[in-house]
């Protein structure tokens, strides 16, 4: 297979683009889960392929919970927010003592 002058591979037959840099505005606000709030023109948000609503059908409660802690584990993060709103979360090995 042939290759560009920086070793990047060329597949026969496959236009090179040459469009540039694509020219999205940086964003000026970012989503409660950090995520940048970002426009761009080309992209259809009802696109299959696109998840134009990826909290549809989670509750509030679902929604409350922070991922964003790099110095805890997802499970922990869930079960200490959890209690802190006031939901009595059961560890899987009190599951499974329980069922014993």
């Amino acid at each position: 297979m042939a290759e560009t002058d920086t070793g990047a591979a060329v597949v026969p037959g496959a236009a090179i683009d040459t469009s540039g840099p694509a020219k999205v505005k940086p964003a000026k606000d970012f989503s409660p889960s950090g995520a940048p709030n970002q426009v761009v023109d080309d992209v259809d948000p009802d696109h299959p392929a696109v998840d134009n609503n990826p909290r549809a059908g989670t509750t509030v409660n679902q929604n409350r919970i922070d991922f964003n802690d790099p110095n805890e584990d997802g499970p922990h993060a869930v079960a200490r927010q959890l209690e802190e709103q006031g939901s009595k979360f059961v560890a899987d090995d009190e599951v499974a003592s329980d069922e014993k």
